[in-house]
């Protein structure tokens, strides 16, 4: 409360006052997941006020943001009272993992082959292992896929195919009857190459 004594050119004197009412400012916060991953989208929620309005133009108490690089966002709140006050929080965007797989993609029906995951810490295949390598065998074309996780939690997948050849057909023509003393011609056929166990 403010007082004044007013004198005026007489000499005379009165007072009055007044009373200067101070509201209190908002206290503002901001809540949400403030952690992701590239690609995913959180929601920031501000309160401690009536109404607000973020340096993304939204005037909502909630905004859901998708950065792809970290990011600050801001929000000022006003109380029932027409005071205001700012507040803010940083939104940390993890990379994403680059998942690769190696092995040898071409086997022939019935061979086994490696495929190994890397680019992350954990690892969930296809087929339900969660180690880095898996033996495989499979008997016709298959896709494999894995999804990586890294340090930060955050996960990627990709996918590798694994073609199986089909086995030659083995044959051997020729006169399997011959008397002491002939000679008769041995034919393979069903491939491109051929090893006799003659050496030939």
């Amino acid at each position: 409360t403010y007082s004044v004594t007013v004198t005026n050119a007489d000499g005379c004197e009165a007072s009055t006052s007044a009373t200067v009412i101070v509201n209190p400012l908002p206290t503002p916060a901001i809540s949400g997941d403030l952690e992701i991953c590239d690609g995913e989208t959180t929601t920031l929620t501000a309160t401690g006020g009536t109404s607000y309005e973020w340096n993304t133009g939204a005037t909502t108490a909630s905004i859901n943001v998708s950065p792809s690089t970290t990011k600050t966002y801001s929000v000022t709140v006003t109380n029932a009272d027409g005071c205001e006050a700012s507040t803010s929080a940083t939104v940390n965007v993890n990379p994403l993992p680059t998942p690769v797989i190696s092995g040898d993609l071409e086997i022939c029906d019935g061979e086994t082959t490696t495929l190994t995951a890397s680019g992350g810490t954990s690892y969930t295949w296809s087929t339900g292992a969660t180690t880095a390598s898996i033996n495989v065998s499979p008997n016709t074309t298959t896709t494999y896929s894995v999804t990586v996780t890294n340090a930060d939690g955050c996960e990627a997948s990709t996918s590798a195919m694994v073609i199986v050849n089909p086995l030659p057909t083995p044959s051997i023509s020729g006169d399997l009857e011959i008397c002491d003393g002939e000679t008769t011609t041995l034919t393979a056929s069903g491939g491109t190459s051929y090893e006799w166990n003659t050496g030939a």
